[in-house]
């Protein structure tokens, strides 16, 4: 008989949501992690009193109220609304697109002057959109695109507009309110003291071993349980049989500064193309924090290459098609599941990782 039930590959939301709903269910999990810590992509560390995103902001919003209760008995919430601004060679505008954004671009004053401004624009392509470059002025027209759309997406994607497929925006919320809410969702927030409390709590009763590489340590860690739970990168969990998946990375810079106040808001986006950084962060705005101090973290995309941590699937054609292929095989297996945004190749918004999870141990346990 094997000494665990399962065997989570991750700690991340998937990992974690998975393992405390086994758990709570009398089966014994062991959850390992290559990194130093538990949380995945979430997990936060203190510096000067702050808790700092170590993997970018991460702002939990959901329209799903089973899934805020969810996480609300783990945390504590505050009531932080996101409102970026964007900054383009020094001129503030708000996002998302609102009546604050094109007051502050045009001057004009009512929405009915806002919406005639993108209008007349938009005309400006005729017939299916090539590209990005084209895709976004037909939605919102050329101001809006050249100074807020332009710069960020090349500097995120490492490729002209022009080069990248219209499909990677689908649309561009635009609204002709004094509304500087980036998200519609009903429920939002951060975890009062950061989003460890979250993890620690889903883990409570599991063993957990750090610094433990899967790949590494397959065949030994694989005889220790009936059934694993995998939430790595999917093409390595079949040694690249068809080929390697593409990602973008991120590279991140901190930096503490003596002030107790940089920015004046938690997220700034640099949407112009001559500064390398996409955003600064700074975390005290998360939680509102009075300290006298303050730390801030510049964010650059990097071009990712094998060994570096994956961020944001590329998802253009080539790599879909590749992924279905691994999709295929994947759905094969008796004894592995497979979830989470590395494990799934997409971009998942954290609310959906816990739904997902929690769907997978409906499904399973």
């Amino acid at each position: 008989m094997k000494k665990y039930d399962y065997l989570i590959v991750g700690s991340g939301l998937f990992g974690s949501v998975f393992a405390y709903e086994a758990t709570r269910r009398g089966y014994h999990c062991l959850v390992i992690d290559k990194r130093s810590h538990t949380g995945g992509n979430i997990y936060c560390e203190q510096k000067e009193e702050i808790s700092v995103h170590r993997y970018g902001a991460h702002i939990f919003h959901t329209d799903n109220k089973a899934v805020w209760d969810y996480v609300n008995q783990f945390a504590d919430f505050n009531r932080y609304t996101n409102c970026p601004i964007a900054n383009y060679n020094g001129e503030i505008y708000n996002l998302p697109f609102n009546m604050n954004t094109f007051h502050q671009m045009w001057g004009v004053v009512t929405p009915q002057q806002a919406k005639e401004k993108i209008e007349e624009q938009r005309k400006q392509i005729t017939g299916e959109p090539r590209n990005l470059e084209e895709q976004a002025i037909s939605l919102i027209g050329y101001d809006l695109y050249k100074k807020l759309v332009k710069g960020y997406t090349e500097k995120q994607w490492g490729r002209d507009c022009k080069e990248l497929p219209a499909f990677i925006i689908k649309r561009l919320p635009v609204r002709f309110t004094y509304d500087n809410n980036y998200f519609n969702d009903p429920y939002q927030g951060i975890p009062i003291g950061g989003y460890n409390q979250i993890i620690d709590g889903l883990l409570e009763g599991c063993e957990v071993r750090l610094e433990t590489d899967f790949a590494k340590d397959r065949t030994l860690l694989s005889a220790m349980a009936d059934k694993i739970v995998y939430t790595g990168t999917i093409d390595s969990f079949y040694d690249y049989r068809f080929g390697q998946l593409e990602y973008r990375s991120l590279k991140f810079e901190d930096e503490v500064l003596d002030t107790p106040n940089y920015q004046g808001v938690a997220v700034v986006n640099y949407t112009d193309e001559q500064t390398p950084f996409t955003r600064i962060i700074e975390h005290k705005h998360f939680e509102f924090g009075t300290q006298e101090k303050t730390v801030i973290t510049r964010e650059y995309p990097v071009s990712w290459k094998s060994g570096m941590e994956p961020y944001y699937p590329v998802n253009d054609d080539k790599n879909q098609q590749l992924f279905v292929q691994y999709h295929e095989i994947a759905k094969q297996e008796k004894n592995v599941i497979f979830g989470g945004r590395l494990a799934e190749y997409k971009y998942y918004d954290m609310d959906k990782v816990i739904a997902s999870a929690l769907k997978a141990a409906k499904a399973h346990l």
